[in-house]
């Protein structure tokens, strides 16, 4: 900004020089006026830039205020989160959540669900996901509101129970494009999520199931059904069966 002020000056300064040279070459003139009016237009204009310069400073100045202060508001909610003396347990569980989307390699059984589903469906699906190795993974806040999914998910977590399992990535979503929950997936093998959140993943060969069923039906059939996710329905129905 002020190299720019600076230039601007430059400009008006400089016709005011270029109006000296040509008075000086036509007779008739009062040179001592010519020289007087161009330094007076000289002294507005740098009067002129020193004003945009000031304003200009003032304003990069609030700038850098209100960055500091929005990084160190950002800065104490990222400490409070990790500290356990300043944080709740259900805090912490949405830190974990909420800041845990992946980037890479994407789990390979994912159940979908939704705060919608009544709780005595939930509470089974995510405690019998995690004990399998599963992801169980929603869309997004009800209604755009944290607030509204901390006091949702508190209501099917058990005290003490692991969330590690539970995530938030609409990219699932759109990869499979699932529009109906509860929906469970398992894929033949790895694979990666891109990264952008407006993306759409090209998924793995998968076996997919969609209702009201249980997360051992669903890994029973999958397993025992000679599909592409076969293998690791086997592995996770031997991990939820390990899992009492």
């Amino acid at each position: 900004m002020n190299w720019k002020a600076l230039f601007i000056a430059g400009g008006i300064l400089g016709t005011s020089g270029a109006a000296v040279v040509f008075a000086q070459t036509v007779e008739g003139l009062d040179l001592g006026a010519i020289q007087k009016k161009a330094d007076e237009n000289a002294a507005d204009a740098k009067a002129f830039v020193n004003d945009v310069m000031r304003r200009s400073d003032a304003v990069a100045e609030e700038a850098r205020q209100t960055v500091a202060s929005g990084e160190s508001n950002h800065q104490q909610y990222v400490e409070a989160q990790g500290n356990a003396e300043g944080a709740t347990e259900l805090d912490k569980m949405m830190a974990d959540v909420t800041g845990k989307m992946p980037a890479g390699e994407a789990p390979q059984f994912i159940v979908f669900a939704s705060l919608s589903m009544p709780p005595e469906s939930l509470k089974p699906l995510i405690r019998d996901t995690s004990k399998a190795g599963g992801a169980v993974v929603f869309q997004g806040f009800p209604g755009n509101s944290m607030k509204a999914f901390q006091q949702g998910i508190s209501k099917v977590i058990e005290p003490g129970q692991e969330t590690g399992s539970i995530g938030i990535d609409p990219r699932l979503f759109r990869a499979f494009d699932v529009k109906t929950v509860p929906a469970f997936v398992v894929v033949s093998s790895d694979f990666d999520l891109c990264d952008g959140l407006d993306c759409r993943t090209t998924p793995p060969p998968h076996d997919r199931m969609s209702g009201n069923v249980t997360v051992r039906y669903v890994l029973e059939s999958f397993a025992t059904g000679g599909g592409p996710g076969a293998r690791i329905a086997g592995t996770a129905l031997k991990q939820l069966g390990a899992g009492g």
